[in-house]
């Protein structure tokens, strides 16, 4: 199955420059959507996983079917004053502004082996954000796992010292 064709570009949002990757197609059909999550957890084949990490907003869908399929429990980051608990913090810049997300505090424990799910892997900042938190709180990164990835941004660079797997590269 050709999951390339669930997803449909959106010119000029959220800004006039920007060429915006629509996964909503994708989330609506059943098969493609079970498909894509094959492909996700195949890429860590023999990897034991306790905990996936879904970053906002859209890393959320698929992150929390993974880590359904990989018998693992579900870390969602995100934006500031989100999430009720103790949280830590760590700012990023992003190919159209500068944010921060959050986590709480009792996510991750020490030797935790993480997978880190996002849905696109653009300029880099949100993945290394995340990293940082896992790190922070004691998580080892078995790996940073994207439906697809903007490769014409280098966002791979800034998370070069983890293994990445992309479903898709544009």
């Amino acid at each position: 199955m050709q999951i390339k064709k669930y997803i449909r570009d959106i010119q000029g949002f959220p800004k006039k420059e920007i060429l915006f990757k629509d996964i909503t197609p994708l989330l609506n059909d059943p098969i493609a959507r079970k498909e894509t999550v094959f492909i996700l957890a195949e890429s860590l084949k023999g990897q034991k996983i306790d905990k996936v990490v879904g970053a906002e907003s859209r890393g959320f869908f698929f992150g929390i079917l993974l880590a359904q399929e990989l018998n693992a429990g579900f870390v969602p980051v995100r934006k500031p004053n989100k999430l009720p608990y103790d949280t830590i913090s760590a700012s990023y810049e992003l190919e159209y502004g500068t944010d921060s997300l959050e986590m709480h505090t009792d996510a991750i424990k020490k030797g935790d082996r993480v997978l880190i799910h996002d849905d696109v892997l653009a300029t880099g900042g949100t993945a290394k954000a995340v990293c940082e938190l896992v790190e922070r709180l004691g998580g080892e990164i078995v790996q940073c796992n994207f439906l697809m990835e903007l490769s014409f941004l280098n966002g791979r660079e800034k998370i070069s010292r983890y293994p990445i797997f992309s479903a898709l590269t544009y």
